[in-house]
């Protein structure tokens, strides 16, 4: 038996039929190979159409200056215990928090920013404000979108953090 003896089939199927014995009239079959393919040959996910993306939108009603106003401060000192994990200044004195929205329902939009759109921590930071603010015992649900426009530069941060990181 060779190395590639799985291309040739069974010997039994290539025989000539016995003499005296009636011809096939079937068509004989390609022979089974007794390969199979690894499992990361899988081509099904390149030809399977794009699955729907399930987004989670924020379900927030008109902003309620009122609730916005009770709010915020409470708000913003939760905000205050996330951190940049390469910068030692608080996300909010970054400059990277836009605006906090409460509708009449107290749910809770934060619109914040990133450092540059390459940030390695895109994913930590905003899901962290997200379950931060939704924590709060006053808010009912809490998303976070990250907006590009303006863009982050440094004079979004307060004195204090250009004060802790030698900026002024």
């Amino acid at each position: 038996m060779g190395l590639f003896s799985f291309l040739k089939g069974k010997e039994e199927d290539k025989a000539a039929p016995a003499a005296g014995a009636p011809a096939a009239t079937e068509e004989k079959r390609p022979a089974e190979s007794p390969f199979t393919p690894p499992e990361a040959w899988n081509t099904e996910a390149l030809t399977a159409p794009k699955p729907e993306l399930a987004a989670e939108k924020p379900a927030i009603g008109p902003m309620d200056p009122a609730q916005t106003a009770a709010l915020q401060s409470k708000i913003v000192e939760v905000i205050k215990t996330v951190y940049d994990p390469e910068i030692p200044v608080d996300i909010y004195e970054l400059g990277l928090i836009y605006e906090i929205i409460v509708d009449a329902e107290k749910h809770v939009l934060v619109k914040m920013t990133l450092t540059s759109p390459a940030c390695p921590s895109a994913q930590q930071i905003p899901s962290e404000v997200r379950y931060k603010v939704k924590a709060l015992p006053e808010v009912k649900d809490a998303w976070v979108e990250i907006v590009w426009e303006p863009p982050w530069s440094k004079d979004r941060m307060s004195e204090e953090a250009k004060l802790t990181l030698g900026m002024f």
